[in-house]
Order: C-alpha cells, then structure tokens, then sequence
C-alpha cells in the first residue's frame, strides 16, 4: 500500500468514534498519484486515536474523490514516526508533548544519551540519572509524558496483534482509551456495539482457546439475535434457542442457569415462556405506549368539515365517495388514523385529499404547511414516489430522524423531537419494530399521525408486523380502501390483487388491456423473458419503465441468471463504451444497477436503481460512477459488493417501488419464496401492465400458501390488553 509522510496540520472534523477530517502537510510519499502534492497540504480522512502537530506521521491509504468535497486522501492505517537525529529528538522533547523539559535540559540528555534517548529513558527512567541538574520531579514527568505518548500507539499495535482492523483498533480506543486492552481480555463481548460478533469471538477464541460461561453467554445472545432476523419474530422459544446454539456455535446447555443469568444482567427477558432480547422487548412495550398517548391527546373538533371537503372538490374537480370522505376527513377528529387499501383503491388520492383539507382548515400557506407536515416512508424510492404523487417533499425516515451512519444513532429522538403537526407515513408494512420505536419517540405527543399501507404485502425485512398488529388490535382509527379504481373497462391488475388477497382467482388466466398470463414449462421462462424483453424494445419501451421480478437470486431462472440474459439484450456489448469483469460480472456503461446500502453522506438507499454513468479502471475513487437520479455516486472497485445488475430484481427489494411494465416468472423451482404476500407485492409493484409467465400450478400454490403468516410478535396482545 502506498503511503504519504508528513506532518498533520488541522483538524476539519473529529466525530465521537475517532473519525477524523483535517489538513495534511506532504513531505514525502511513493504514491505517483500524490507526487503533485509534495510540500502541498491535502485533505485527508480516516480513524486517529489522536492527532499531535508536533508529531510527523505515515499515513497508508490512497487519494480519492468525493463529489462534493473533491480530492481526499484516504487514511487505512498510520503509525507515528519515531524522530530521528539529534535535530529531531531535541524538537520532541522541547514540544508540548513532553512536559518539564526545556531546550537546555533536552541539549544536555541528547549530548550524553545519544539520537536514541527517547526509548532509552521509556525503558528506564532510571537513564535521566545520568543527567545533571534534574529534579526527580522533571523526571517523573519526561518520563510519564514519553509513556503516555506512546501508550496510544502500543495498544493499536496489541489490538491489531489480536485480530482488529486499524478503523476498528481506533473505534475502540476513542471509546475505552488504552483501558481497552483490559475489557478485550476480561469481557471482550461487551464491545458488540462496537465491533460484529463474528470478530469478537474469533478473537476470544484465539486468545482463550476455550468457552467458558462468557463465551455461552454471549453466544446464546447471537443466536437469539440470529433467530429473530431470520424468522422476522419478536420473541423465541427456549426449545428452538438451544437447537439454534449447538447448530451455529456447537455449544450444548441442559441448564437454565445460562438464561437466569442473562435475564438477571437485564440482557433478555423471559415471561410467559416467551424468550426476548431485551430491546425488542422494551421496543414492542414503548410503541405500545406511546400509540396510546398519541391516540388520547384530547382533540380539538372543528365544525362544516363537509364544507371543507367540498371545497376541496371544487378547487380540484374531483368529486369523492363516501368511503374516501370518511378516510380524508378521519385527520379532524382523531390524532392516529391507519389507512390501508390495495393497488388502484386510491391511497394517493387520500393522502393529497388529507394534506389540502389540513392546509385549508389551519388556514396555512404553502410554506406554512412545510413547517408543520412531514410525509415520510421507509426507503429513498418510496419516499421519491411519495413527492411525486403529492407533489409535496417527502423523505426517508432516517433522513428525517437525521440518522448517524457512523454511530448508528439518531439525532431526532425523545430528548431532541420533532417539531411537525402532522405526520404521514407512506409503506408503513415495511417498518419494523425498532424503526417504528425510534420513530415514535421522536415525534411530539401532540402530533397528528397517519400509517398509509397495505398489510398484505410482505412484512419488514426485520423482525416485527407492525401494520397488520396495529390494525388487528382494533384500537385505533381504520379506514379500509376497497374502491377499486380502474384505469381503464379491461383493466385488471388491481382486480387480481385483491383476488390473491382474498384467495379467490376467478379469469387470471384471460388477456386484458394491462395483463397476460403466459403458461410454459421452468425450461423456457428465460427465453420467453428474454423474447419479451426484445419485444419490449421494438415498442420503443426500455429497461427505465421495465421490471423483471423474481422471487430468489440463485438457479437457472434465477435472479442473477437472468440478469446476465437480459444485459446482453438491454445493454449489449459496445466497443466504444468501457466495461469492467468483477468476479463472474460484466458492468458496462448505461447499465442499470440496484444500490444495496444506506448511505446518507452519499444520498442513496438500499432498493434504489441507477445507471452506470462512467467506469475508469485506473481510478482507485472514481472506480464506477453511477447515476442516481441525477445523483451521481462513486464506488470504489472494494464496494462493489453495494451494488448489482438491476434488469431483474428481487420482489423484496421492489417493495415501496412502482413500475410501468413487470414481467414476473413463476416456477415451482422457487420452491419455498412461492407464498402469497410475496406474489401479491411483486403483482402490486405494476402500474400500466403485468406479464406473469410459468406455471399456473406454480401460481395458484402461492397463492394459496401462507408461509409468511407465522411471524411471532407481542406486539397485538399488548395492544389489545392495554388499560
């Protein structure tokens, strides 16, 4: 790795975790990209326990570009240069680094201890004896300072002896100081929300070379961690914990000592049988709480509502049925409203219909009204959706909880709230429960809240099922959409939805204006997706208003495969346009790429697409630039993993998305993705036709099939027994 020498000069931004942003003076490097910035100063970013002045560094790292901040140099790891020659050693020992040492005392140890005093006295303090005229005082404290100088440096060397990382090494000691070493050697466990498990018990293991209670401990932790993000439960079973931790960690317990031990520490709670980790525990009793307190804030009744929604009418021609009525109108006289309702019911037309009528009542201006509404949905591409259709702005909901990617913290939350009246809250099935708890505690109790969604659509990726829990409780304001809108006399794809909804398919296999199911064996589904696919283009459509859909990524009709089928047809080969291999992947200019992180800093999220917009192989930071709505992102060539081919995708991933044209297989080698929620969203995700193609046995199996009805939640009982 290249490095630049040279000495640190200022610090631009310092973050809590060790995160550094500063000026960096270059005296001499080997990196030909930073030959032109010899006796410059350059930007540099990386992880520092600290950062001294009168300190001359190596930094290891490589130049990048950010596009709103320019040319960086990107700091992996560093090490403190030891001064060397006279000259340099009589600087340190001057600097304010060292105290109670002045020029003539710093002369004197140098002349009669030599170029290499420093680590003479750091191993004995004893060798300033040999220096005249030196209090044991100024001793002690030339001594203490050179210690401390180093003790920094000494436990990063230790701390990457064991096995972390530099970024992780300089977390830690920004955190716990040099103490560190300590808690790594007598509970190295409690670093997990610093450092992932995987790595923490790696490093247990190689210096302890055993388990003891520690290790089962921590252990029967990750797995009742790794049970709930699978399962998408709240809670576990003592039963299926045990299988879990000899399967993951080959660990066998017959003890429930283990679980009281860890119940008493208040790390999880056991009641009813019921295992929880402690957080999702006290997550599911908070919203519980706090739904209440906002469902009972005393609400101020306003009279002529009917006027209001007539004029709402006449200023925008529309003329609304009684049920939307009662759904726009709900806002006046209740502070929690749900409003759910299948693709073409008109959720859109409600949520417009709700902010004019709260424009109009509180006699607000625009502006007015961006001071008091927020509408916000759980990814960048919902949200976008959700500004389109209303045309009002809407944002992610960690954007508006102003979400640390660095600390995974938040700055709205119950210390610091939000100041907004009115809240909507747009795919409310794709929050999960500590993203819902986080969002309530940030919202003021006074605070109007509206949960927009559709409950038979797949839950959260992580554990809970807000939605429906919250609807089945029957405790709060409800409005069901079942108008269906139709777009046009043969219309179809909202008609089909509510028929898997309701598990009653009646002429799904019939052609209309927007739909078409086409019958054929698991062998032929690429070559008519990619037939499609080619008729598609000789319309004039493109891959920017065509969806490919499937349930999983791997086997021959699979995600991945499908995608190398459809680039060649989408975005063949070109002699003129760069392209680079990663791994078993071609990416080319103009290809359509699916984003699979959250990045504030950056301004993407997971779920949202893009197009490659450069690729310069000979970059290390412009490796591949891709554009995002005119957001151009860079992607160096290690974070190539964030991002995929985007001509099919998975249904989980097009949740909160909408699309022209899907083409959506089904085969019965999906095997067990074929389940009802699942067929519903991706069917949902079509606004202007839906082409399903495969197996109709296949089809009616899924539909019928409620594999992902099991999700274990205590979230309803609380709600339903609520005082």
């Amino acid at each position: 790795m290249y490095y630049i020498k040279g000495k640190f000069k200022q610090s631009i931004f310092k973050s809590d975790s060790g995160y550094n942003v500063g000026l960096f003076k270059i005296s001499e490097t080997d990196d030909p990209e930073m030959e032109t910035f010899l006796k410059k100063t350059v930007t540099f970013t990386g992880y520092f326990s600290e950062l001294n002045p009168d300190d001359t560094y190596i930094l290891y790292g490589s130049l990048i570009y950010h596009d709103r901040y320019g040319y960086q140099y990107s700091v992996a790891s560093y090490e403190k240069c030891m001064p060397t020659g006279r000259d340099a050693v009589v600087e340190f020992l001057t600097s304010s680094l060292i105290k109670g040492c002045g020029e003539k005392t710093a002369i004197k140890i140098v002349d009669i201890l030599g170029d290499n005093a420093i680590e003479k006295i750091k191993e004995n303090i004893n060798n300033l004896d040999l220096i005249s005229g030196i209090s044991d005082t100024k001793k002690k404290s030339i001594y203490n300072s050179i210690l401390k100088y180093y003790e920094s440096n000494e436990t990063i060397i230790k701390l990457k002896e064991y096995g972390f990382s530099i970024k992780e090494s300089m977390k830690l000691i920004n955190v716990y100081g040099n103490g560190i070493l300590n808690i790594v050697i007598n509970n190295i466990y409690s670093l997990i929300d610093l450092i992932d498990f995987k790595t923490l018990d790696k490093i247990y293991l190689n210096i302890y070379k055993e388990t003891t209670n520690l290790r089962i401990l921590a252990c029967i932790v990750e797995t009742m961690k790794r049970i709930t993000f699978n399962s998408g439960d709240t809670y576990s079973y003592k039963d299926e914990i045990i299988v879990s931790l000899r399967d993951e960690f080959n660990i066998i317990i017959d003890s429930d000592d283990y679980f009281s031990m860890l119940s008493n520490e208040n790390r999880i709670v056991i009641k009813d049988d019921k295992y929880y980790l402690k957080e999702y525990y006290d997550s599911e009793k908070n919203i519980v709480k706090r739904l209440y307190e906002i469902n009972n804030v005393k609400v101020v009744s306003k009279k002529n509502v009917n006027n209001y929604i007539e004029a709402l009418e006449k200023e925008f021609h529309i003329k609304y049925n009684d049920e939307q009525k009662e759904a726009i109108s709900s806002i006046i006289d209740n502070n929690l409203i749900v409003i759910t309702g299948g693709p073409g019911t008109g959720k859109t037309t409600i949520v417009n219909g709700i902010l004019n009528l709260y424009k109009l009542v509180n006699k607000l201006s625009d502006d007015g009204l961006n001071n008091k509404v927020a509408l916000i949905a759980p990814t960048g591409r919902a949200s976008k959706r959700m500004s389109e259709t209303t045309n009002f702005g809407a944002s992610t909901i960690h954007r508006y909880l102003k979400w640390n990617k660095e600390t995974d913290t938040f700055g709205i939350n119950e210390y610091n709230k939000t100041y907004h009246e009115l809240v909507i809250v747009d795919e409310t099935s794709m929050i999960d429960t500590m993203l819902f708890d986080t969002l309530l505690k940030g919202l003021r109790k006074d605070v109007k809240l509206v949960l927009v969604g559709d409950e038979a659509q797949l839950p959260s990726v992580s554990p809970g099922l807000i939605l429906n829990d919250i609807i089945s409780s029957n405790k709060f304001k409800h409005i069901r959409l079942t108008n269906i809108y139709r777009q046009s006399k043969n219309s179809y794809i909202p008609i089909l939805a509510s028929e898997i909804k309701s598990k009653n398919l009646t002429d799904y296999l019939d052609k209309k204006d927007d739909y078409n199911f086409i019958e054929c064996n698991s062998r032929d589904i690429k070559s008519l997706v990619v037939n499609i696919a080619n008729k598609s283009l000789d319309k004039g459509y493109s891959d920017n208003n065509i969806q490919i859909l499937a349930p999983m990524y791997k086997g021959e009709i699979g995600i991945d495969n499908l995608n190398i089928n459809l680039q060649s047809i989408f975005n063949p080969h070109d002699d003129n346009l760069s392209e680079v291999v990663i791994g078993s992947v071609t990416y080319r200019i103009n290809d359509k790429v699916l984003n699979l992180v959250n990045d504030v800093d950056k301004g993407i999220y997971n779920g949202d697409i893009g197009y490659v917009y450069d690729i310069d192989i000979n970059s290390k930071s412009d490796f591949i630039r891709v554009n995002f709505d005119n957001n151009i992102v860079s992607f160096k060539r290690d974070e190539m993993s964030s991002i995929k081919h985007a001509y099919a995708i998975s249904i989980h991933k097009a949740q909160g998305s909408e699309f022209d044209h899907v083409i959506m297989p089904i085969s019965k080698s999906y095997n067990k993705m074929l389940y009802n929620k699942l067929i519903y969203t991706g069917i949902s995700r079509a606004k202007k036709s839906l082409i399903i193609i495969g197996s109709k046995e296949a089809f009616l199996y899924s539909v019928n099939n409620d594999y992902s009805n099991t999700r274990k939640t205590t979230l309803l009982e609380l709600l339903v027994n609520k005082k």
